[in-house]
């Protein structure tokens, strides 16, 4: 996304490049410790104190590269804080501004039980150090001088997961976060970062023992451009070394109509139910809406979908899901679902092995078509519930008057799932999307939602006009299991 800082951006994917090189060349563990001097050669910092920290950042990117905890302690969370970037965030949540009329009564500073500010020459000032951000100065102040300022982080979460400890590092709680990914991109010092499986997927597609797959988001049909097309992606992914493709489109078509059923049931007995396909939407309701998880529906999403189509085929086989989600990795990781992907990547981890084995997109032509329109259009806010009732018309079994509510944006989605909670929910069925726009508005997207709209329509206006289940006729659906359990 193109929502941090320029500067971030570079470092950050010159260290993917550098690493996806050297383990394409097989010298990564020889070659790390001299890594952080390549990318920063000093003697002059480029763009902090000095060159040792900047050095140190690099380092801990290069261990979130393999897949390993940035820090020396590992919680198990696909996201990272970077401990040596976040330490430079100048950010105190409360600060005071030039409201302040330094008066006598000195509010502020009798509220305060920590001694965190004192008086200055033209107004009060706040010691960070000491601060413990209860507010109570904030609510004292008559002249609301004292203003409430959350680091972008913390402000971008949308379960409340980030605080910070007495060094004012940001800490995620485990047991709130829901991998949304939100946090990575709104830090302007790049502290946030994730793992990644740049060097796990480069080793595999070196190991001629084994057949590796690439599975491409559905959201992906212009993030680059009208004529960046899935025919493209086959073309690159083939270059670089993948033994086969998958537009996971094809994927939405699958769940839309192992979907359709279980609303159907769901409706005729009058249970509610929510969507599965959006890992960040289930993460929230099992962690913050646990008396819900039944609710949450079995069918796997379409990137689980199509690896067991895959691994039905070949048990195997090594799948690689490509996209915009972050969470797509904490479907992997967390929720543990049995013929799921291997490894997902983001747009910018794909672009990096590409270009350490100078591989391009290319522009191409629409051939290439996997999907309906509706498993294409499941990448957008509305397109599962508009996949799933086409299901249902086309195998006759309409389901009239259900209603949906189409969560979208993680506020949406636990306003609806609070709703749900409470019995209040007008709605039979809740389609829930963490990100704003759906997957095309995801974290790592390579373009934002407004820039990528024009040329995604485009695209799939292409479509031919396959439906649903006339598709999945193709394919062995009775070879695997499309639901969790």
């Amino acid at each position: 996304m193109m929502n941090a800082d320029e500067n971030v951006i570079k470092v950050k994917h010159e260290v993917l490049r550098v690493v996806a090189k050297h383990a394409f060349e097989g010298d990564l563990e020889s070659a790390r410790d001299d890594i952080p001097y390549q990318i920063i050669p000093g003697p002059i910092p480029q763009f902090r104190c000095c060159v040792y920290k900047e050095r140190e950042i690099i380092r801990q990117r290069i261990k979130l590269c393999e897949g390993k905890a940035s820090g020396p302690v590992d919680d198990g969370n696909i996201i990272q804080v970077i401990h040596a970037a976040c330490e430079d965030c100048p950010i105190s949540t409360y600060t005071v501004t030039e409201n302040c009329q330094n008066c006598l009564g000195k509010a502020c500073i009798n509220a305060c039980k920590f001694g965190a500010i004192e008086a200055g020459r033209d107004r009060s000032h706040i010691d960070p150090q000491k601060c413990k951000e209860c507010g109570h100065c904030a609510k004292a102040c008559p002249y609301n001088a004292i203003a409430h300022l959350k680091r972008p982080c913390k402000n971008a979460c949308p379960v409340d997961a980030i605080t910070y400890d007495e060094h004012g590092i940001s800490v995620i709680d485990e047991k709130k976060c829901i991998r949304c990914g939100q946090c990575i991109h709104s830090c302007p010092f790049g502290a946030i970062g994730m793992k990644r499986w740049i060097v796990p997927v480069i080793n595999a597609l070196k190991d001629p023992k084994k057949k590796v797959y690439a599975m491409v988001a559905p959201a992906t049909e212009g993030q680059f451009g009208p004529d960046i097309t899935m025919n493209s992606w086959k073309k690159a992914m083939e270059e670089l070394g993948f033994d086969g493709f998958v537009e996971v489109g094809l994927g939405g078509d699958m769940t839309a109509a192992y979907e359709a059923e279980e609303w159907r049931e769901a409706y005729q007995i009058g249970e509610k139910k929510v969507t599965s396909c959006c890992p960040a939407f289930v993460n929230m309701v099992r962690k913050h809406f646990p008396e819900l998880a039944d609710r949450v529906s079995t069918t796997i999403s379409p990137m689980a979908a199509v690896s067991r189509m895959l691994k039905c085929q070949d048990p195997d086989c090594v799948t690689v899901f490509i996209g915009p989600c972050v969470a797509k990795k904490s479907e992997i990781v967390d929720q543990k679902i049995e013929g799921n992907a291997d490894y997902a990547l983001s747009y910018s981890e794909i672009r990096a092995i590409m270009r350490a084995k100078g591989v391009t997109l290319r522009l191409d032509d629409t051939s290439y078509q996997e999907s309906s329109i509706y498993g294409k259009r499941f990448g957008n806010s509305g397109g599962v519930t508009a996949a799933v009732l086409q299901s249902l018309r086309e195998d006759g079994r309409v389901v009239d008057d259900a209603k949906v509510c189409i969560a979208n944006g993680a506020k949406e989605c636990k306003k609806a799932l609070m709703l749900l909670k409470a019995g209040k929910l007008p709605e039979d069925f809740i389609e829930g999307m963490a990100c704003e726009g759906g997957c095309v508005g995801g974290p790592s997207a390579f373009n934002d939602y407004i820039s990528t709209k024009k040329s995604r329509d485009e695209l799939l206006n292409q479509a031919d006009g396959r439906s649903i289940h006339g598709n999945l006729s193709k394919y062995p659906m009775d070879k695997f299991s499309m639901h969790r359990e």
